[in-house]
């Protein structure tokens, strides 16, 4: 069963004005348009703000406020989207890989999507940060796949999937996952642990990430980068609180709220990043 989105609302904010019906074209489409339109950021939970799941508060943060999110948040909004033109979609749950110890015993705090298409199972995850798909996969194992980005695959583990990403020269992992389905009650627990727990990277650090057809976008605390397809990246340090504001309304196209605790959040993470670099 679909959530209320208001669809003419959403494909507005993608910018999509293509069929509305459940093809493989068409996903691929609104995969590439949610990703390069919906910035992944974590103002909220940085604000310490309460991120909410329910879909009439994904409507009014991710489209009528133009901010964007994390997982739980772009995924759900994904798929509310999809149900609602006639894509069957199951709710799935990962196991984050990268940048964590190589056991791959960490919680399952990462949400994806399987949307069959013309009788054939595609993932599809709008909500990996700096990494995210920006085309569904066919879900089928150690097959090379592209993407508007780089390639990916699929490798098995155990009765599990790990997701890979090309980058670097080499096959990254990126996270594992099963075929059981979620429910909104097990994202709901992951969802209060990340956006409120004092040791979440969520709360303690500033994130955003946002694929252009030619580039990614990533913010991480004070640190832009910008990763080309070429291989080529660029960073730098942004050392102000308006330095970071503007990268988050220009490279992520995020409408920053304007409230107190969004500048004082800013500030708290310039601050840190200058005495820590001042320390070195």
């Amino acid at each position: 069963m679909s959530a209320a989105i208001d669809l003419d609302a959403y494909f507005e904010r993608v910018g999509y004005d293509g069929p509305r019906v459940p093809t493989l074209e068409s996903l691929r489409t609104l995969h590439e348009r949610h990703t390069q339109t919906i910035p992944f950021e974590n103002l909220s939970p940085l604000m310490r703000a309460p991120v909410r799941l329910d879909a009439p508060a994904l409507q009014q943060k991710l489209i009528a406020e133009r901010r964007g999110g994390y997982c739980f948040e772009q995924n759900l909004l994904f798929s509310h989207v999809l149900r609602g033109i006639g894509f069957e979609v199951a709710w799935l749950a990962a196991r984050v890989l990268a940048n964590t110890p190589t056991d791959g015993l960490a919680a399952r705090t990462h949400m994806l999507l399987v949307v069959r298409v013309e009788h054939q199972p595609y993932v599809a995850d709008v909500g990996f940060g700096g990494l995210t798909l920006t085309g569904p996969l066919r879900l089928e194992i150690d097959v090379e796949q592209s993407t508007p980005h780089e390639p990916f695959r699929l490798v098995g583990q155990d009765d599990e999937l790990v997701m890979q990403a090309w980058f670097g020269g080499t096959w990254n992992s990126l996270y594992r996952f099963g075929l059981q389905e979620q429910l909104l009650a097990d994202y709901e627990i992951t969802n209060w642990y990340l956006s409120n727990h004092p040791d979440s990277k969520f709360v303690t650090n500033l994130i955003a990430a946002r694929p252009d057809p030619d580039r990614r976008y990533a913010l991480h605390n004070t640190v832009f980068s910008v990763h080309h397809l070429n291989g080529h990246t660029e960073r730098r340090v942004l050392d102000s609180t308006e330095a970071v504001k503007n990268v988050l309304e220009t490279a992520f196209r995020i409408n920053l709220p304007d409230t107190p605790a969004l500048l004082q959040s800013v500030e708290r993470i310039v601050a840190r990043d200058t005495i820590s670099a001042g320390s070195v």
